[in-house]
């Protein structure tokens, strides 16, 4: 396939998918970009905000829109938001791409991001929530994934590097 991002990135929240992406984007010559980011910037606001204002549904067509089009016009590294792959059109998309799936178990989320308000998903007994919606999502990160690299006890550097030698992608 010729065209599209080199590398996607997907996972739960705080996997490290913007801090690796980064780290991959420099070490392969390539622009970053992140679909979060193109909705924030495209609303206005924070997703955490739009979720309150807005409600999950709105922001599901938001992102799957954001994610069609980061698919077809970047050509660099590119991370989804933790719950783009609940799509079923964009896991459609995701097919035949070169595709990481960041894993992590729930104590190394809580380590990294403590599970906190900015979560929205979360709010609410975070541990138990982020328990479910991994139990809901780990199948769908695996079915969109050629590769899966796990972060648990690994530094964003161990990561990037696990990507590239999975994805057998050679850095500048």
């Amino acid at each position: 396939m010729t065209g599209g991002p080199l590398v996607v990135l997907v996972g739960p929240m705080g996997s490290g998918k913007s801090t690796v992406g980064e780290l991959l984007a420099e070490r392969l010559g390539a622009a970053y970009r992140d679909t979060d980011a193109d909705i924030a910037s495209a609303e206005g606001r924070e997703i955490s905000d739009i979720f309150v204002d807005e409600g999950e549904p709105y922001f599901r067509e938001v992102e799957r829109r954001a994610v069609a089009a980061a698919v077809a016009e970047h050509t660099g590294v590119l991370a989804l938001g933790g719950g783009a792959v609940l799509d079923e059109g964009t896991r459609t998309l995701l097919a035949g791409l070169p595709v990481a799936y960041l894993s992590m178990d729930v104590e190394e989320a809580v380590r990294r991001v403590g599970l906190g308000t900015a979560r929205p998903l979360l709010a609410v007994n975070p541990r138990r929530q982020w328990r479910e919606l991994m139990e809901a999502r780990r199948p769908l990160y695996t079915e969109v994934a050629r590769v899966v690299v796990a972060t648990d006890d690994r530094t964003p550097e161990e990561v990037a590097q696990a990507v590239l030698d999975a994805l057998e992608l050679k850095d500048v």
